[in-house]
């Protein structure tokens, strides 16, 4: 059986003080869990540079018993291109997956640091978010052996 829509059926629906209401619930939610969102993004940033930096010192590890340690000052470039100071027969790379490896996670290049600090050979570090050595929290240095 069907029923006749009546002009009272058809008034239906959310009043301009309802919809209102609403919106500032969204936006007092949005206000409380978005900082503590943006804080868990530079957490994740980090460990996303710990877990590269430590591939990269894998990677070094492999170039060096192939290569021998690169000269200080050297980049880690090498993990990608032959230097021209190799021999093409000793260097069985590229020993990363991609170039864009050698970027750490705020778009800054990881350092090769012979000797290093950390290992007697050589450090891979991530100065952080600032890109410079120092800092606390997001700019807080990643230094892998």
């Amino acid at each position: 059986m069907m029923r006749k829509r009546t002009r009272r059926d058809l008034g239906r629906g959310f009043t301009i003080i309802e919809v209102l209401v609403i919106i500032v619930i969204i936006g007092v939610i949005a206000a409380v869990v978005a900082p503590r969102l943006i804080g868990r993004i530079g957490q994740a940033k980090t460990a996303v540079a710990t877990n590269n930096a430590s591939a990269l010192a894998t990677a070094m590890k492999t170039y060096q018993i192939d290569c021998g340690l690169p000269e200080s000052g050297a980049s880690l470039t090498v993990l990608w291109e032959r230097p021209s100071n190799v021999a093409e027969g000793a260097w069985k790379g590229p020993y990363i997956d991609n170039a864009d490896m050698l970027k750490d996670p705020w778009g800054n290049p990881f350092i090769l640091v012979i000797p290093g600090v950390k290992n007697a050979d050589f450090d891979i570090v991530s100065y952080g978010a600032d890109g410079q050595p120092g800092g606390t929290g997001d700019n807080e240095d990643v230094r892998k052996p």
